[in-house]
């Protein structure tokens, strides 16, 4: 006889996970989230506060389709070791993240600075390489001389860039308040806080206009987006060029960002399905909707009345049967090529150009572009240095391969790039001297190369965020009634904490909805006059 286990999952039915509370005639809401990354945990950990506050028992099943939750926000163990985790993505987060920072606090986590762990082998802690030379180098002393250095060479535009950059944060903060918050337009929000004089404008015309001299604008400015989105100045709109140098207070999370996630998850009291592929959404003549996911190789349905994809739309695969009121419209991501590696040797002097070859280059180099050089708005815009980013994570302790040796210290590096890194792009930073046996002279890969050299890696491949070209209009939160979207954020500002903040955003329309007796949203025209207007002064 088949176990009822089995019977529940190929027949539709309410989802059974949680029961209303004892001698309660109110059946709970059933909602499903789609994707367990920032934006889906942070939705489910913002319903269940919601419904703790009004009342409304609700019952919550989080599918993802891949064996983690965190999303992008994911670590590697080196060596396959949970004592080493190092971030694959997302890295950092800092003060003004306010949704991350207070959920760290409530879930008893250990952030600590983003920067504990690098060597401190050398008093040069960030460098901007500009394929020829560091145009640019800060060193780990005093904060005030480091500023000297700017002031000497840039005069008044890290000012002024300072500046403009409080006054950004400071009007995006006003998404998170009444009586914005919460927002069933981004496009309206975004203009009735006056942002979308920057997301309309190229971050290059947006310094420009602000005073900010082209010279620091490249040198400083741009290699902090292209760390961070892989993009030059003359392509990333202006509001994520000021949202790169927010980095007061720069912090992570001890053992992996996605504990945060983790953590919201399981404060929400959620049905996690990992390895759930979610595959079809129908409307039901209730209004309700059912679900079909996959899952074991066999296919299963729930029906909810509340669905939220909390996703990229256009990397979902889902067949959406129930008529929407607005489809999404595809974003454009970049390709990052994200290299983890170990070795006992340490970045090359000569590579780097340095005068002395005893020196050691920055633990952290970023990169620009030369002065004079115009690649215009091209995506493929790396230029001469062929890399976004390397930097020097941690060290770790290896075993010697003679029992009578002590443990070796190796480094583990990481590169941001828009191609994988060759073999011989490795030798060439590490300085090590090119083999003259032609079975090593043509290995390819970082992993084909000796162990003595490189004792450990790993490469991946992935879309961590959008091209962020300049624009007025974004996706909205609500595409049909009962189906929600987090992923039109993206193209407004992508990182950890705005995912969170359309979570939180989505969770509050949600109850909203449930709220009204008529079952619309309040409000939903609200923003109109003030977009139309901000449009047409663009």
């Amino acid at each position: 006889m088949p176990s009822l286990w089995r019977i529940l999952c190929f027949v539709p039915l309410r989802n059974l996970n949680v029961q209303s509370p004892l001698g309660s005639a109110v059946t709970p809401k059933q909602v499903a989230i789609i994707g367990a990354g920032a934006a889906g945990a942070s939705t489910a950990y913002s319903l269940r506060k919601n419904a703790e506050s009004s009342g409304i028992p609700i019952n919550i099943t989080v599918f993802e389709r891949a064996s983690y939750v965190g999303g992008r926000s994911t670590t590697v163990n080196v060596f396959d070791d949970p004592a080493n985790p190092v971030e694959l993505g997302a890295s950092i987060f800092v003060n003004v993240n306010h949704i991350l920072v207070n959920a760290s606090k409530e879930l008893g986590l250990n952030a600590q600075s983003a920067s504990d762990e690098r060597p401190r082998e050398t008093e040069d802690i960030l460098g901007v390489w500009d394929g020829e030379q560091f145009v640019f180098v800060m060193e780990d002393s005093s904060s005030w001389w480091n500023i000297a250095k700017l002031i000497w060479r840039y005069g008044l535009a890290p000012v002024r860039t300072q500046t403009l950059m409080k006054n950004t944060v400071k009007k995006f903060l006003e998404l998170y308040k009444e009586p914005l918050f919460p927002f069933q337009s981004l496009t309206g929000a975004a203009a009735a806080v006056g942002l979308l004089d920057a997301t309309s404008t190229p971050g290059a015309t947006f310094l420009d206009s602000n005073n900010v001299s082209p010279q620091f604008a490249q040198e400083i400015i741009q290699a902090s987006t292209r760390v961070n989105y892989g993009q030059n100045l003359a392509l990333i709109h202006g509001l994520e060029s000021m949202v790169c140098m927010a980095t007061d207070g720069a912090m992570a999370i001890e053992g992996g960002n996605w504990q945060i996630f983790d953590g919201m998850l399981k404060s929400a009291a959620v049905d996690i399905r990992l390895n759930h592929t979610v595959q079809s959404i129908d409307r039901n003549s209730d209004n309700t909707l059912t679900v079909g996911f996959e899952a074991n190789d066999s296919k299963h349905k729930l029906i909810f009345d509340e669905v939220v994809l909390a996703g990229p739309f256009q990397y979902s695969g889902i067949k959406i049967t129930a008529p929407l009121d607005y489809t999404p419209d595809p974003i454009p991501f970049h390709t990052l090529y994200v290299t983890l590696f170990s070795s006992p040797h340490k970045l090359s002097a000569k590579f780097f150009n340095l005068k002395n070859p005893n020196d050691r280059p920055p633990e952290t180099i970023l990169t620009t572009l030369p002065l004079g050089t115009d690649l215009g708005s091209n995506e493929k815009g790396v230029g001469p240095s062929g890399f976004w980013s390397i930097s020097t994570l941690r060290t770790v302790r290896v075993p010697s391969k003679s029992t009578e040796q002590p443990p070796e210290t190796h480094y583990v590096y990481k590169i941001f790039s828009p191609e994988q890194p060759t073999a011989e792009f490795l030798r060439n930073i590490l300085g090590l001297e090119h083999p003259n046996d032609t079975n090593t002279q043509n290995l390819t890969t970082i992993c084909d190369l000796p162990t003595e050299d490189i004792s450990w890696c790993y490469e991946k491949i992935w879309h961590p965020y959008p091209f962020l070209y300049p624009r007025v209009t974004f996706e909205e939160p609500i595409l049909a009634p009962n189906i929600w979207y987090t992923g039109g954020i993206e193209g407004f500002i992508s990182t950890m904490e705005t995912s969170a903040l359309m979570g939180k955003n989505v969770a509050a329309l949600i109850f909203r909805s449930w709220e009204d007796e008529d079952g619309e949203i309040r409000g939903l025209d609200d923003d109109a006059p003030i977009v139309d207007q901000r449009l047409e002064e663009l």
